[in-house]
Parts: structure tokens; C-alpha cells; sequence
């Protein structure tokens, strides 16, 4: 019996992958949560594994590069048919994530998902 190849919700770009070993050589073990908005838009935000404070109604998406990636319940009812790639880009982020010292911020670049990969996704809990 085969197992089932799901349809990954996230994925990471290789110059992002860089920034992510840069970041764990220095501190540690990693984990990413997608921001829903206030002071820093709506970003990906790197922060050392227990720093950052997961509320019962987090979703985890999946993992980049060995980090877990979460977001909130209400905004992944926002973006649940959508497949994001993490990327980094120079410019300083309004946020507390690790890589703003570097003079880089992480982003979030998004497309619909196909209809094939739709109807084959990695289950979350919500």
C-alpha cells in the first residue's frame, strides 16, 4: 500500500533557506508564525522556539526548512486556498523576527492553489 503524496500548503525559497541557517547558527531552533496585521502588515516572522507564545487556535501549516510554520484560525479561513512561499528580501520589517537585525525581512508570496492540488492538501487542525 502507498502512502499519499499530499499537496504542501508552504514551501520556502533558497536564498530564504540561507537566512533561516544564518538565524538558527545564532539562536537556535526556529519556528515561523504569519502575522495577521496590526503594527507589521501581515508578515512571516521568525522567532526562537518557545519565544513566541502559540494561542490555542493556531494552524500549523506545515515546515520550511526544518521550522514549523503556524498562522491563526481566522486568518487561515483567508488564506486556506492559497499555497505561500516564504521568501527574503533586504528592507527593514516593522516587526520583532529575527532577521530585521540583518537588514532583511521575510515575505510572503502567494498563489491559488490548482484545482488538482485542492482536492489533495495536507489536512490541518482548525
Amino acid at each position: 500500500m502507498s502512502q499519499k503524496q499530499f499537496s504542501e500548503r508552504i514551501d520556502v525559497t533558497p536564498k530564504a533557506e540561507v537566512v533561516i541557517d544564518q538565524l538558527r547558527e545564532n539562536h537556535g531552533e526556529l519556528m515561523f508564525h504569519q502575522s495577521g496585521g496590526c503594527c507589521d502588515g501581515s508578515a512571516p516572522m521568525c522567532f526562537v522556539v518557545g519565544d513566541f507564545m502559540l494561542g490555542s487556535r493556531d494552524v500549523l501549516l506545515g515546515t520550511i526548512h526544518g521550522c514549523e510554520f503556524y498562522m491563526a484560525a481566522d486568518q487561515f479561513k483567508f488564506w486556506q486556498n492559497t499555497h505561500l512561499t516564504i521568501d527574503v528580501t533586504e528592507g527593514r520589517g516593522a516587526s520583532f523576527s529575527l532577521e530585521i537585525p540583518l537588514g532583511l525581512r521575510f515575505m510572503t508570496i502567494s498563489r491559488l492553489f490548482a484545482d488538482e492540488e485542492l482536492g489533495n492538501l495536507r489536512p490541518v487542525d482548525i
